[in-house]
């Protein structure tokens, strides 16, 4: 626990079974008060190394997709009465042991959102195992992101976040998409509900047993996200206002 703040890990699992118990073991539990794994209907023994390893384990009986899975990873989490959530996939591709630094961030109210970056060099990226692809894509959503978005973070896309629980009260990812899209709409409605975005440097790794989705998807996230920038701006300029950009109701009713 951080200055009695709770510090919930969300762990949002599908087919991690070679990796899970890696990634769990690294994650330093003198911080973390509770690891909350969801599954998204696995194939394969993820559910049961997770509840051998005493993981509070919530499966979905049919696989509904990795913003699905978060959303039942976040409910969960504010359930338990975290008031620091810390996402970390675990395929192992990012350094759980950071987690003290990220959700430390949040806990000391700098900021409401932290990003692990995982392109510090270019030379980094590349030789950990990013596909070129990908970082050229990366490169260059970033860089437009962040003119578009009035923001100068080192990426948008990393899986690995902090999240305050103001944050989760105050967003309406709820109503966002199912499929990988969710991360961006999620960093978007931040923006738009003038919520303080941070990152941090951190390693990642890249091997056949981590979680990467194919040149198709890729391009589908990317022009999905695109699509809700333009959504945003359309809001923006009040051209067309529209619900999930603003804060939620209660808090909209409690002055906040």
């Amino acid at each position: 626990m951080i200055k009695n703040k709770k510090i919930v890990v969300v762990m949002p699992a599908y087919n991690a079974e070679k990796t899970l118990e890696k990634t769990y073991l690294d994650i330093p539990k003198d911080i973390v008060d509770e690891v909350i794994l969801v599954d998204d209907a696995s194939s394969d023994k993820t559910v049961d190394i997770a509840r051998s390893l005493g993981i509070k384990t919530v499966v979905h009986e049919k696989n509904m997709g990795y913003g699905a899975n978060q959303k039942t990873c976040y409910r969960e989490a504010l359930n338990s009465g975290a008031d620091v959530v810390v996402m970390i996939h675990p395929d192992y591709q990012y350094d759980a042991r950071l987690t003290p630094y990220i959700s430390g961030i949040i806990a000391d109210d700098i900021c409401d959102i932290i990003l692990g970056n995982r392109i510090r060099t270019r030379r980094e990226a590349i030789t950990g195992g990013m596909p070129l692809y990908k970082y050229i894509a990366n490169r260059i959503l970033t860089v437009l992101e962040n003119f578009l978005l009035g923001q100068n973070l080192g990426e948008f896309h990393s899986g690995f976040r902090a999240y305050s629980k103001h944050t989760l009260e105050t967003i309406r990812w709820d109503e966002n998409s199912d499929d990988f899209v969710f991360d961006q709409q999620f960093l978007i409605q931040a923006i738009a509900c003038k919520l303080r975005i941070g990152d941090i440097p951190v390693p990642a790794k890249y091997f056949p047993e981590a979680s990467s989705i194919n040149f198709i998807r890729s391009c589908k996230y990317g022009l999905g996200a695109l699509f809700f920038i333009f959504r945003f701006i359309l809001h923006k300029i009040f051209l067309i206002r529209q619900r999930i950009f603003t804060p939620t109701t209660r808090l909209k009713s409690e002055g906040l």
